[in-house]
């Protein structure tokens, strides 16, 4: 009888690394080689509310091209991108005219996605950000978001809601409300383990048992680090995130890609070293759980 083959550890998970880990402004060619030196399997490409990052949806098919023999040169896909640009303009925005931006800003991320093989967009769970969120507000939100989710089918991406610091989607569960409404296969959640580890706080209720209300439903995760309170830049190992208990619950509900969300910030400017370091965190924590 032949032997089965012996499945290779880098297989059995898949860590991304966060784009604004490393500096703003850094090539693409150098962006590439730090996540890969600092030992990540692919980078999640940033799309947030600023005019540069925005501009990256015009990009022509020349600059995409260029881009995506990098990420094959250097053995580093863009599996994930990293949709925050609708805190500006958002879906559920009162304005007519802003809520077309939102949409024309998705339909052009998805585009983006499909010429860089990008597999998983993460939407912010906000109706609003910057207003205050209403009926008005969430029912704009669930009527663009169905027509985004018709978009993205169309083109075979999936969209995952990202779990935020607002009450609004702070929870699986929340998100969970609008993937059940919209019942496609095209929306599911990406959430963040750090920010799902304050709500638990804020709503006496256990990480675990708000991820087993997605089961189905999870892409992947975020895998980041939080105090009480505080969602940002918060060094690995100094918050308050559990990871191997609720990444025991992840793999049993069959999740396979995390990614790695961490700053830059000037005040370490040996990112490369950070970087490494947090690489190295991440992954005792996911090889407790994936191997031993």
């Amino acid at each position: 009888m032949a032997q089965e083959p012996i499945m290779d550890k880098s297989k059995q998970y898949l860590l991304g690394m966060y784009e604004k880990s490393l500096p703003a402004d850094l090539s693409w060619q150098d962006k590439l080689e730090q996540c890969r030196n600092a030992g990540f399997d692919w980078l999640e490409i940033s799309i947030d509310e600023t005019e540069e990052k925005l501009k990256r949806l015009d990009w022509n098919k020349e600059e995409r091209r260029k881009l995506k023999e990098l990420t094959i040169l250097n053995d580093v896909p863009l599996l994930t991108m990293c949709l925050s640009g609708h805190r500006r303009y958002p879906l559920g925005a009162s304005d007519p005219q802003m809520q077309q931006k939102s949409l024309q800003i998705l339909e052009k991320a998805i585009d983006l996605a499909v010429d860089l093989g990008i597999r998983i967009i993460q939407l912010a769970g906000y109706d609003v950000y910057y207003q205050t969120s209403t009926e008005t507000t969430r029912r704009n939100f669930v009527q663009n978001l169905n027509t985004a989710v018709q978009m993205a089918a169309r083109k075979g991406v999936v969209l995952g809601f990202e779990t935020m610091e607002t009450p609004f989607m702070d929870t699986v569960e929340k998100a969970m409300e609008y993937v059940r409404l919209i019942n496609s296969p095209y929306l599911g959640v990406y959430p963040d383990l750090g920010n799902l580890t304050n709500a638990s706080l804020l709503y006496q209720t256990e990480v675990k048992a708000d991820l087993e209300k997605g089961k189905g439903h999870i892409w992947a995760v975020h895998l980041k680090e939080t105090r009480p309170g505080i969602y940002r830049e918060v060094p690995f190992g100094t918050g308050h995130t559990e990871y191997v208990q609720n990444l025991w619950q992840l793999k049993r509900l069959g999740i396979r890609m995390f990614t790695g969300e961490f700053w830059y910030t000037p005040q370490f400017p040996d990112y490369p070293q950070v970087c490494r370091e947090a690489c190295s965190f991440l992954r005792s924590r996911l090889d407790t759980v994936f191997y031993d």
